[in-house]
């Protein structure tokens, strides 16, 4: 497994030092000195968001880019070319023109300070497993890639199963209960058409498969997410996904959906039998048994849908890493703010007691017993879990209107989300068949 440290020098062997050095000459073989733009990112910049989309483009079309980490918020070096001019110009994406001895300048304040410069070789591929039924509300990282212009490719159960996961170097999971429970909305929603569609999909798409149950299907499918994650892959969680990924996982040989339909209750030995080891980032949580309570398990420290204990929303503060000691959790946190709002998911935050040792926290809210954002390895690849639903509507509830991103180009919450996409393209990696 490769560790954090090693990763610089895993990105293209010794041509990477020689990016991140003093006074770098970006200059192709035999070729003149390549001009680059500089997309700031901090608060000269203009659109943060589509600021990605602009860097992702630039990388597959082959330019040399790179990521400053920790440099006016974690700026871009893109080429100087027309189409890039003319995208960002297009997108309301401020750029700025740096000369020689400018770029000269930068890169010695990155050597001189906590910062570094990763290039991005390859724009990856990416997948977003959401059903094919449409929900009546809306999923972050969708819009965050629509906006961005950043192309996906949508899969679900069936692909999965498939084995089409090794097609896509990053892969998010839509705000799925991987327990097979439908996030328990039956408890408010048992006459809502949209609900009874889900319901006959899933069921519809278990027999296809032929698995007995959805519950034993979405087991399935986890364990297949958590292979592609071992073989290499970048895996991003979301809300409801994050929590029951990790339930579904150490759910190996037992059932801890509750029969809602006839009101048979859990397992009450359930947690007893749980095996954490198969699970990628927490252990030894317990499970909400009652069929009547909308929450899952003491994962989530903010329980929004268990009765009497709702937590008031605060703040919640990114971690400041060494770019050049540890780059991928760095990578992860690039932002313009430090201190960012919090907001509600049906799974909002980690409580501290269940996340596993390894486990990177790259947000917390200083002094609560619940952490925001954190971050691990897993064989080949990692995985990242980000709290909540929606970082401009911290209140999202069912039937409220899709968060419009054009009304918040710079959002912090939002960079978070689009940092992930991006670092894959930071290294190259072939996923095990």
């Amino acid at each position: 497994m490769m560790k954090r440290r090693e990763f610089v020098g895993s990105v293209a062997g010794a041509a990477a030092l020689a990016w991140t050095g003093l006074g770098a000459d970006p200059r192709p073989r035999g070729g003149a000195a390549v001009a680059s733009l500089l997309v700031p990112m901090d608060d000269a910049q203009t659109n943060h968001l589509k600021a990605y989309g602009l860097a992702y483009a630039a990388v597959a079309r082959g330019g040399h880019t790179e990521w400053l980490l920790n440099y006016r918020g974690g700026s871009f070096l893109v080429p100087d070319e027309p189409a890039v001019r003319r995208a960002a110009t297009l997108a309301g994406v401020a750029v700025e023109s740096p000369s020689d001895a400018d770029v000269v300048a930068i890169r010695g304040t990155i050597e001189q300070n906590n910062m570094d410069a990763i290039p991005l070789e390859k724009a990856p591929r990416v997948a977003i497993y959401s059903p094919p039924f449409a929900a009546p509300w809306d999923d972050a990282v969708t819009m965050a890639l629509q906006y961005a212009e950043i192309p996906f490719t949508r899969v679900w159960d069936p692909e999965v199963l498939g084995g089409r996961l090794t097609d896509f170097d990053w892969l998010h999971l839509h705000h799925e209960d991987f327990t097979g429970q439908y996030s328990k909305f039956y408890l408010l929603y048992s006459g809502a058409q949209w609900l009874r569609d889900m319901m006959q999909e899933n069921q519809a798409a278990a027999r296809q498969l032929g698995v007995p149950t959805v519950p034993a299907l979405k087991k399935a499918v986890a364990r297949r997410i958590r292979s592609y994650v071992e073989g290499g892959g970048f895996l991003f969680a979301m809300c409801t996904a994050t929590e029951t990924l990790e339930l579904a996982l150490a759910a190996h040989d037992v059932d801890i959906a509750a029969a809602y339909a006839d009101g048979t209750p859990m397992d009450p030995d359930a947690d007893a039998k749980l095996d954490w080891s198969q699970a990628m980032g927490c252990h030894d949580a317990h499970l909400v048994i009652e069929p009547a309570v909308a929450a899952f398990s003491d994962i989530d420290g903010h329980q929004v849908n268990n009765p009497g204990r709702r937590q008031p929303l605060g703040a919640f503060e990114l971690f400041n890493f060494s770019a050049k000691i540890d780059p991928v959790p760095a990578m992860l946190v690039q932002c313009h703010r430090q201190v960012i709002p919090d907001f509600y998911g049906i799974t909002s935050s980690f409580t501290r007691r269940t996340l596993k040792n390894a486990d990177i926290v790259l947000a917390e809210e200083p002094g609560a017993p619940w952490v925001k954002y954190i971050h691990g390895d897993l064989g080949r690849g990692t995985w990242t879990y980000l709290g909540g639903h929606d970082p401009e509507d911290p209140q999202h509830q069912v039937y409220n209107p899709p968060t419009d991103l054009s009304l918040h180009q710079t959002s912090p919450g939002y960079r978070l989300i689009l940092n992930n996409v991006l670092f894959p393209a930071a290294r190259k990696r072939e996923l095990k068949t």
